[in-house]
């Protein structure tokens, strides 16, 4: 079979959007560019299945499929190096056809398979070939053959797994090598002894997966998809491949860039070895040599791993960033006697994130010691062909590029682990991640035992991602437990990064940041001064494009819309309204969502990735302001929040005219607002309000009519009329949560005149809470320095 390769040791190809150029930000050895990575090693002979090829498709009817299914293949399935951070030369790829069979749960091994499924798809998945559930009543079985050839004799070979959701237990040659329990992260067995000195090897695989019906850690997945709830992942979902190692070589790496002291340092975990090695450390600017440094003569033992660390200098570093993702190379070679016995590559960015003041002593997220306000989508990793696997690489790269291309410099990947190439290309790419601990029910102790455990599992694998620059262990209050203990947990493994104690609901004040949620939004928490305020979840905005949805009807968003223009306007208004926060302390947001995912029409983009549903350009400039110089906002007319204001009001309809500036209104009740329901969400409640309509009034002063960016702060449950002066400055349609910047008509703005003038406001509430209260404000924005 003919060598599939790439382009270097990453898989590097260009890219489609101008405003990423991968040219002037990720480095590469002069060697790379002239030696492709083989994903068939040299003298490696692997039986595919390319006789049944033919037999594998889709199945017929499996609806939605993104434009990269076109290019799955079982000779073509996922063939880039799966491990960026970690590059050896050689290794085989065994995603292709796998024979399949579902049996009871208790059931021994298949005598003979069901089938085909196309690894690493997972069961579920249109793209798997097969498209059935599994349940927790029933086990999945995998089996394939491979052979090795006699190159590889002497050293040891390891076989690798990317993920298989949730318990896999493996065999090799009929020995059982042992069993994992956890969705996302990689797993190996050392084989060296299971295999047979020639001839066909085999593996087998069994798995078990409970979804919904257990509580392990398992995100979105349910057995019965609703809401947003999504279809369950069973089996293998990322790439499996072996790979041959000497006796002494290096498991892993683990490296620390410090930004403050322009240094790097790199820890080698080294299996077991008898004697002593060398390890050595290169670091590289593309093809020039920066730094180098070593440790001479470890002394290596039978039963224990070597943990070796280098600390280098990087002098005048480039720093990454979003805007600059500049990528360090790295060369970590060990040595015996003066011999290489072991050589991998790998990569760095020098980036920090920490907590500081802004020139305001406002408490902000910093990037390299600077204020950088943080804004990206809530990003849930599914695909309408794969499930829980992309169908290419170019597809996991996608969505990537397409927020680059939006203007955004984060995402918060929600309840789900992504495969190690999905945080090269956001290391690569210059994209922030908020990662999510998949969430699980965490009942028992044995639950949180093995929560804690797969968390664990995910510092410790993705610690080098200068993209990763947030952990977020519970959202909304889903199997929250110990939230402290947890706090402190991931501190003790991972210094370098922000926590976040919990995304949404329960805040027990800990942590580095305090998120809400708040649909549609936005709003913003209050500023502590030693916790940022961020929002981790707002938006929603619906729009079901027919062609593009998993289903004709009944699809969802928090609030829907009809047209493309429709919105892009409500998305533009809601970032305008978010900026005025920036001002008053907020730190980042999290908009739902990158794309629609089944029932959820929500997305920015469709759920096959067609199209951007709102215009482009439009949402690319609304999203870049987020990063000006956080603006001033100046009370012109107070709202209720702090104090309370006096107004006249009545819940009877007044005469026609009750909106103008010298209507007379001694006949209606005086009382201070809000006016509302106590327990409505974002409510100050100062006087009751229980009728289905109210009519407000009130008088104020200007001793000035020079204005920057005036703006109604107003909080309304529901539909609202405003008029100033007796001109309608906004009409204001559904609810919102908190206060939020709502854009004065032209007309009334020009209708303020210095001296006494009027505000007059008509609420109309269906059902639900209920609440109003307004002011004015200026929004005035800061010089870029």
């Amino acid at each position: 079979m003919e060598p599939k390769k790439t382009t270097d040791f990453r898989g590097d190809t260009d890219l489609p959007f101008s405003s990423v150029n991968p040219s002037k930000s990720v480095p590469k050895f002069a060697a790379h560019r002239s030696r492709a990575v083989r994903w068939l090693a040299a003298g490696v002979c692997l039986l595919t299945c390319s006789a049944l090829a033919g037999q594998w498709k889709p199945p017929t009817g499996s609806g939605l499929a993104t434009r990269w299914a076109k290019d799955v293949s079982p000779d073509n399935v996922h063939a880039e190096y799966p491990r960026p951070q970690m590059v050896r030369q050689d290794w085989l790829n065994l995603n292709g056809l796998w024979e399949y069979a579902i049996l009871a749960k208790d059931a021994e091994r298949p005598g003979s398979f069901d089938g085909q499924i196309l690894v690493p798809f997972p069961v579920e998945s249109a793209l798997s070939g097969v498209m059935k559930p599994v349940g927790p009543g029933n086990r999945l079985w995998y089996r394939r053959t491979f052979e090795i050839s006699a190159k590889w004799s002497g050293k040891n070979v390891l076989l690798h797994f990317g993920a298989v959701d949730w318990e896999a237990t493996v065999w090799v040659n009929g020995k059982e090598l042992g069993t994992h329990r956890g969705g996302y992260d990689p797993f190996t067995f050392d084989i060296t002894d299971a295999l047979k000195d020639s001839g066909r090897q085999e593996i087998v695989l069994s798995v078990w997966d409970p979804t919904d019906a257990g509580s392990q850690p398992r995100g979105k997945q349910v057995r019965k998809p609703n809401g947003i709830w999504y279809t369950a992942v069973t089996g293998i979902w990322q790439t499996v491949w072996l790979e041959p190692v000497p006796q002494i070589h290096i498991e892993s790496l683990k490296i620390t860039a410090d930004v403050d002291g322009q240094a790097v340092e790199v820890l080698a975990n080294v299996s077991a070895a008898v004697g002593d090695f060398d390890l050595k450390v290169a670091v590289f600017d593309g093809s020039k040599q920066v730094c180098q440094g070593q440790v001479i003569k470890i002394s290596g033992g039978t039963s224990s791993v070597a943990r070796p660390s280098v600390k280098l200098p990087v002098k005048d570093a480039r720093l990454w960033t979003p805007d600059e993702p500049f990528l360090y190379d790295l060369k970590v070679t060990l040595a015996q006697n003066e011999k290489v016995v072991d050589e991998v590559t790998s990569y760095f960015g020098m980036r920090k994130i920490s907590l500081g003041k802004d020139e305001a002593g406002v408490t902000r997220l910093l990037l390299n010691n600077k204020p950088l306000f943080q804004y990206g989508p809530l990003d849930q990793g599914f695909w309408p062909d794969g499930i829980y696997a992309a169908p290419t690489d170019e597809a996991l790269r996608y969505d990537i590029e397409v927020l680059k291309k939006l203007g955004c410099n984060m995402m918060r990947k929600h309840v789900k682990i992504e495969p190690a190439r999905f945080y090269y290309w956001c290391d690569k790419l210059g994209l922030l991640v908020w990662q999510d601990m998949p969430s699980g029910n965490n009942k028992s102790d044995e639950d949180k035992k093995q929560f804690e455990l797969e968390l664990s599992r995910l510092v410790q694998t993705h610690y080098n991602s200068p993209s990763i620059v947030m952990w977020v262990p519970f959202n909304e209050g889903w199997g929250q437990h110990n939230t402290p203990g947890i706090v402190e947990r991931v501190r003790e493994w991972d210094t370098t990064r922000l926590v976040n104690q919990a995304s949404g609901w329960k805040d027990e004040g800990v942590g580095d940041v305090q998120d809400i949620h708040s649909y549609p939004g936005p709003a913003a928490p209050p500023v502590e001064e030693k916790r940022a305020a961020v929002l981790g979840e707002f938006g929603g905005l619906g729009l079901p494009i027919k062609g593009h949805t998993w289903q004709d009807e009944k699809n969802w968003g928090y609030r829907t819309y009809s047209t493309r223009e429709e919105l892009t306007d409500a998305y533009v208004a809601l970032l305008s309204n978010l900026r005025s926060l920036i001002g008053g302390g907020l730190s980042a947001a999290v908009y739902t969502q990158t794309t629609d995912v089944e029932i959820e029409v929500n997305g920015l983009m469709t759920y096959d990735r067609a199209m951007i549903k709102m215009d482009a350009e439009r949402a690319a400039v609304a999203n870049r302001r987020l990063y000006l110089p956080p603006p001033v906002i100046k009370t012109v007319v107070p709202t209720s929040r702090e104090q309370g204001q006096a107004w006249r009001y009545t819940i009877s309809e007044p005469a026609n005219n009750w909106q103008q500036k010298y209507f007379d209104d001694s006949g209606w009740q005086k009382g201070q607002a809000g006016f509302g329901s106590k327990g409505t969400p974002g409510s100050v409640v100062r006087t009751e309000w229980n009728t289905p309509n109210i009519w407000l009034r009130r008088q104020f002063v200007l001793k000035t009519d020079k204005f920057e960016q005036l703006y109604l702060d107003i909080h309304h449950d529901e539909d609202a009329e405003v008029y100033i002066n007796g001109v309608l400055a906004a009409k204001l349609q559904g609810h919102t949560t908190s206060y939020v910047q709502a854009p004065i008509s032209e007309e009334a703005r020009k209708a303020l005149k210095m001296g006494e003038n009027c505000l007059a406001v008509h609420c109309r509430q269906t059902a639900g809470g209920q609440y109003i209260d307004v002011g004015i404000v200026d929004v005035v924005d800061q010089p870029i320095k």
